[in-house]
């Protein structure tokens, strides 16, 4: 059977139009301002108001994606997006699938935290190739995690950075335009409960809280341990996942022209580009979005391009990071493949 391309057609993003500046963020924090700005690398995040949903954003970003595209003629919509959702136990793909009118479309989700929307391109990229009545795929992901993130305590500072925003990826089946080749990821379980929701969950509903009210918010176990075990291995993964993408898709290490990053802190972001004999010209820093969960590598492909510095024949790889801990890369032959 001749081989097929799997390609991205468009990719929408969508994010709430409050933001929240440094300033704030220090200020509830208690964390320097400059700190905030310069060594968490954020200089702004937006948040989401009461009363928007994260299936609120999922669908506005869909809409984008589409961009006047029939959904009748979608055949999947697949969610990847945060856990926390409009509902506990709730299928927000289907959600997205009836509010944008895709009637013909099947739905479900995937779920692997901060580096599903980079791995979810390979299961769907397998799927399409395999089943050829998979002909247009819609990958939505969204975030209001926070919600979740109290800036009183100091064990979950890393997700300080933390931003509301959607973002969704319409792909087609035989589209010989920014073609997705093969991904890498590494999971390390020893990571596996260091961050979560604690307070839900069988572990905690089998408990007596006396009836009482219980704050949700994600927290971190042991912050100390954590960063004890995670600094060693962070960015050698990186550098795994994106070297074993690269070899995968045919291409060494030298070959790499744009890296599309999860929200890092800049000095990191700094190595991994100085690795592959790139610079920040050849990236996005995503300091006026946060971290919006598995959006994140959507946002600074959509932003590379506005800048010119994504460019037709580039190879670019997409990154993600999750609590748990994996990491993954995903490389994509940018534009139009003759």
């Amino acid at each position: 059977m001749k081989d097929v391309n799997i390609g991205i057609d468009s990719i929408g993003i969508y994010v709430p139009e409050t933001v929240q500046d440094y300033r704030y963020i220090g200020k509830e924090t208690g964390i320097p301002e400059d700190v905030i700005l310069n060594k968490f690398g954020i200089r702004g995040r937006h948040k989401a108001l009461s009363d928007e949903s994260v299936s609120d954003m999922a669908e506005k970003a869909a809409l984008i994606a589409l961009n006047g595209f029939d959904p009748k003629e979608i055949d999947l919509v697949v969610y990847c997006g945060s856990e926390y959702k409009d509902y506990y136990l709730f299928n927000l793909a289907a959600k997205v699938q009836e509010s944008i009118g895709a009637i013909n479309a099947n739905a479900f989700e995937i779920h692997s935290l901060c580096s599903a929307g980079v791995y979810s391109l390979k299961v769907l990229k397998s799927m399409m190739k395999e089943d050829s009545s998979l002909r247009n795929v819609l990958l939505v992901t969204s975030s209001k995690e926070t919600d979740l993130v109290n800036f009183k305590n100091q064990r979950s500072r890393f997700m300080f950075n933390f931003g509301d925003g959607a973002a969704a990826v319409l792909l087609k089946r035989g589209l010989n335009r920014n073609i997705i080749l093969q991904t890498h990821m590494i999971t390390d379980g020893r990571f596996a409960e260091d961050v979560a929701c604690y307070n839900v969950g069988c572990k905690a509903f089998g408990d007596d809280n006396g009836g009482k009210f219980v704050e949700i918010m994600l927290d971190v176990k042991d912050p100390e341990s954590m960063k004890e075990r995670l600094d060693p291995v962070s960015l050698s993964n990186f550098h795994k996942a994106i070297e074993n993408s690269l070899k995968k898709s045919g291409y060494s290490k030298n070959q790499a022209d744009f890296i599309a990053p999860i929200f890092m802190k800049k000095s990191m972001l700094d190595e991994i580009l100085k690795e592959y004999g790139l610079t920040e010209e050849n990236s996005f820093i995503l300091k006026d979005y946060g971290h919006c969960q598995s959006a994140d590598a959507f946002i600074s492909l959509v932003e590379g391009m506005k800048m010119g510095r994504l460019k037709d024949g580039d190879v670019a790889v997409l990154l993600g990071a999750g609590t748990g801990y994996t990491w993954a890369a995903t490389t994509i032959l940018w534009g139009e493949i003759n």
